[in-house]
């Protein structure tokens, strides 16, 4: 509720009566992710350091952020590349996508192009990750983290033409 009044300027008293209709009925979370893709049809992929596998750099979005700078955001912090969302992947549920994970997840994918030719800056949360690489389409690490083996095929897809978002119902 503390972040709700902060992200919309109302006090928290103002907030009380959302507790119960609201705040008393969890939700999935939403995270953002960036499928990276440079224009010789590299995607650049961490390597978690939770799991030690691949993944493309990600994670829950703000409050008072939109979808798309959460991912601009989460590549940045694990990377220190600056990206531009230029379509909306699609929308994955964690429950469907082989994300391995407590939480119910709501996964937005941005198929991202990099700036400054995907030169790496300083990756604020470096720690977060072993390493950051670029892998062409038909060389990608085969120790994938299982929610992203479905997902970097849809990347490519939207990346090769078809502008079609992908939901769940597809």
């Amino acid at each position: 509720m503390a972040m709700l009044a902060l992200a919309t300027g109302e006090s928290l008293d103002e907030m009380e009566p959302l507790r119960a209709p609201v705040f008393s009925r969890p939700t999935p979370i939403t995270v953002a992710d960036a499928a990276v893709i440079d224009a010789n049809g590299r995607i650049l992929l961490i390597q978690r350091a939770d799991n030690s596998k691949w993944a493309m750099p990600g994670g829950a979005i703000d409050v008072g952020e939109t979808p798309a700078e959460g991912a601009v955001r989460e590549t940045l912090e694990e990377t220190g590349v600056l990206t531009k969302p230029v379509a909306l992947v699609g929308i994955h549920d964690s429950r469907l996508c082989g994300t391995q994970t407590r939480h119910h997840l709501y996964h937005l994918l941005f198929l991202c192009r990099p700036l400054n030719d995907g030169e790496a800056g300083e990756a604020s949360h470096a720690i977060e990750v072993l390493d950051v690489r670029w892998f062409a389409e038909d060389k990608l690490p085969e120790d994938l983290d299982p929610g992203h083996v479905s997902r970097i095929p849809e990347a490519y897809r939207v990346w090769h033409g078809d502008k079609e978002a992908y939901f769940d119902n597809r």
